[in-house]
């Protein structure tokens, strides 16, 4: 697909945002159509502005260093202190065939999705120009000390999440309280629950995704909790059976599930007549914690494949907590239901 002309219709261009969306993420493609009309624009917008953040890093060609020089300009692009074709332009160039076609697609037409991004007010470009910023720095230095030995401990992971996911909960809070005076008069109360949220989140896909980013020459497993048990990363290897790795293991999964126990804080505190937004916070949460309950119930899987969960499964969480969408009691309930033989830490 072209770049269009900068003299096309807005219209065109969050068609184009729209039909994207499901080609990098059928997630958030089923998730951000459940928002309300006025966040569900800005949203989406904010999702590709992360993705192209995430394919820079994602792509194995670019060295470390030419991945901090395309983030950092990205983010100058995202500002609007950087003009959007030379950088799409120039990284498209490089860009290999492990990043998948509609990534690909992305980034020749960062143009349209910044031009989106242009027409927001004030509160929604500084989120999102914030939340870039700090992704795409955090990004750049962790990538530069990537190893498949892991990170040095549990405060590495922590900062690893903020800088991927949990900015993005900072980010969603902030769209959130500009769109609702109601939510707004939480905000405090929300905003370190959001990164506690996409800690979860993200945490739970480290552990889904482990042998994918091992095969790449990347680890972000913690070594701290690994030697305590009694294992060593540096032995690490697929379907792994070794009893100090199943133990360390057990341990993230009771750190996870204590993240999505504070996503779920974090969905109630939002009114319960803004369904829109509980569904799409509900819907992220349950799918993280039935791939949390497949990780712990094969530990010794070797493939992200064995652990994800079926579209049946998806669309049972879909429906049931649609259903219980506006009940604070009943969907404690389900999460204490779904997680009551996960470890807890």
């Amino acid at each position: 697909m072209t770049t269009p002309s900068s003299n096309e219709p807005a219209n065109s261009d969050l068609a184009y945002q729209e039909e994207i969306l499901q080609g990098v993420s059928r997630t958030f493609a089923l998730t951000i159509p459940q928002l309300p009309d006025k966040l569900r624009d800005v949203v989406g917008n904010a999702y590709l502005l992360c993705r192209i953040t995430d394919t820079i890093e994602d792509e194995p060609s670019l060295s470390a260093g030419q991945k901090r020089a395309f983030a950092e300009r990205f983010a100058e692009v995202v500002a609007g202190r950087a003009e959007a074709e030379s950088f799409a332009r120039e990284l498209g160039a490089l860009l290999s065939s492990s990043t998948t076609p509609s990534e690909h697609d992305l980034i020749a037409n960062t143009v349209r999705v910044i031009r989106i991004a242009s027409g927001f007010n004030t509160a929604q470009r500084g989120a999102l120009e914030r939340c870039v910023r700090i992704m795409a720095g955090g990004m750049a230095e962790f990538q530069q000390n990537a190893t498949p030995d892991g990170l040095n401990d549990v405060p590495h992971l922590d900062r690893y999440c903020y800088y991927v996911a949990g900015v993005v909960g900072e980010m969603l809070t902030e769209l959130f309280c500009d769109y609702s005076t109601e939510i707004n008069a939480r905000r405090e109360e929300l905003l370190p629950l959001s990164v506690s949220f996409g800690q979860g989140l993200q945490m739970t896909n480290i552990l889904k995704d482990v042998w994918d980013d091992w095969d790449r020459g990347a680890c972000w497993l913690p070594q701290d909790v690994f030697l305590a048990a009694g294992f060593d990363l540096r032995s690490l290897s697929p379907g792994q059976a070794d009893p100090g790795f199943i133990k360390g293991l057990s341990e993230l999964v009771a750190i996870a599930r204590r993240h999505l126990a504070n996503a779920l804080r974090y969905t109630l505190i939002i009114p319960a007549h803004e369904t829109g937004i509980r569904r799409h916070c509900l819907w992220a949460l349950g799918m993280a914690v039935l791939t949390l309950r497949r990780i712990h119930a094969t530990p010794t899987f070797s493939s992200g494949q064995e652990v994800k969960i079926s579209r049946r499964s998806v669309w049972t969480v879909v429906v049931v907590t649609s259903a219980l969408a506006r009940s604070n009691l009943a969907l404690k309930f389900l999460f204490g239901t779904l997680t009551r033989k996960l470890p807890s830490s």
